[in-house]
């Protein structure tokens, strides 16, 4: 354990390097969070980000996943098979559209599953019994000439369903063997307990709360590579960090992207042996992913005001603004994309984004995609 022998709650903070490096990460994500606040393009801002943080996600983890296959992968209209990574990198995609759509330090207190969707799965058995508590408060239908036939239907469906489970528990290849169990073993460790590794984690978190944010997350980060609570997704630990600077008062109008952060931050930085010298680089990708916040929100601010000085002058029932916000909240369109978000044909999508100018990515006849 990397401090075993000093509590998290009292690093030694005698480099003024250090004191230096918590100032200018304080004084960066406070920049971007209030000039997000009042901005218009907040929401576009942090539909965004989302997608840029999850591919730097995997970038750190040691896979490539481009941004444009991130999207289309999203607006289910993918190019080609998704590949496993491509599959992870969205699962950080909608880790993060979750705690973003949760109030700050829910998901911290919940726990691992939350951010996996492991809950869904006790949401979808409350909403089935909500279900069949209606229905039993609906009145008999035993005048229904169709009730008989549907009886029928379901009472064959039983069976068929009872025969289907008695032969894949009769099937010798369906049994579970002890080279599953070893199967499982080589994968996940039984002895890993997450449910406690969790808890020492949060431990660690709360033994800080005296501290400033972003020393408090520099430390929680820290803590999370020495602990490693989620044996494969080692990709949540950034994310429930960004949700404590929420819940910490420090990003209210947005989520830290940590792992763009990170992503700029060089790998023999992050990687050193002194403990100090790796929250030094912590802290150096907090102002990173500020600073590169900052300069995409100045981007953008400066691509609304263009885009909207093309739609002057049009009908108050034009789809153009809509196209806009469109535009804004993904890093790159295409004619399907447009259409099947604003409900119109690929040829007036066309006509729309011709109309306002934008940027043409690709350049190739088969695949054309437009951005700012």
């Amino acid at each position: 354990m990397l401090y075993e022998a000093a509590e998290p709650s009292a690093p030694t903070l005698g480099d003024p390097t250090l004191l230096v490096a918590v100032a200018d990460a304080e004084d960066a994500l406070a920049r971007l969070d209030e000039r997000l606040r009042t901005s218009p393009i907040r929401d576009g801002f942090c539909a965004r980000a989302h997608f840029h943080d999850a591919c730097a996600s995997l970038w750190l983890s040691g896979a490539l996943v481009h941004l444009e296959d991130l999207v289309l992968h999203d607006s289910h209209m993918d190019l080609r098979a998704p590949t496993h990574e491509l599959t992870r990198a969205h699962a950080v995609l909608r880790a993060r559209r979750r705690i973003e759509d949760s109030s700050p330090g829910a998901c911290f207190a919940r726990g691992l599953d939350a951010l996996r969707g492991a809950d869904r799965h006790e949401a979808r058995q409350e909403e089935t019994e909500a279900a069949d508590s209606f229905e039993d408060l609906l009145p008999s239908s035993g005048d229904d000439p169709l009730a008989a036939e549907f009886s029928e239907i379901d009472a064959a469906i039983e069976r068929s369903s009872r025969l289907l489970a008695a032969g894949t528990a009769a099937s010798p290849s369906m049994r579970r063997s002890d080279d599953d169990d070893f199967g499982q073993a080589l994968i996940y460790d039984p002895d890993h307990d997450e449910k406690t590794l969790f808890a020492q984690w949060r431990a660690r978190v709360e033994a800080t709360t005296a501290l400033p944010p972003t020393l408090a997350a520099a430390l929680a980060l820290e803590a999370w590579r020495d602990i490693a609570p989620a044996e494969h997704e080692s990709w949540l630990g950034p994310l429930l960090v960004a949700d404590l600077l929420r819940q910490r008062g420090k990003a209210r109008a947005h989520l830290p992207c940590l792992d763009v952060g990170l992503r700029a931050v060089p790998s023999e930085l992050r990687r050193q042996r002194n403990p100090e010298a790796r929250l030094g680089a912590d802290l150096a990708a907090l102002k990173a992913a500020a600073e590169w916040g900052l300069a995409e929100s100045d981007r953008l601010a400066a691509a609304r005001a263009r885009l909207e000085r093309r739609c002057r002058g049009r009908r108050g029932n034009s789809r153009l603004p809509a196209l806009v916000d469109l535009v804004l909240a993904k890093p790159f369109v295409t004619a399907g994309m447009a259409a099947a978000e604003l409900k119109i044909s690929p040829r007036a999508a066309l006509d729309m984004i011709a109309a306002l100018e934008l940027h043409e990515l690709t350049g190739r006849g088969r695949f054309r995609a437009w951005g700012v």
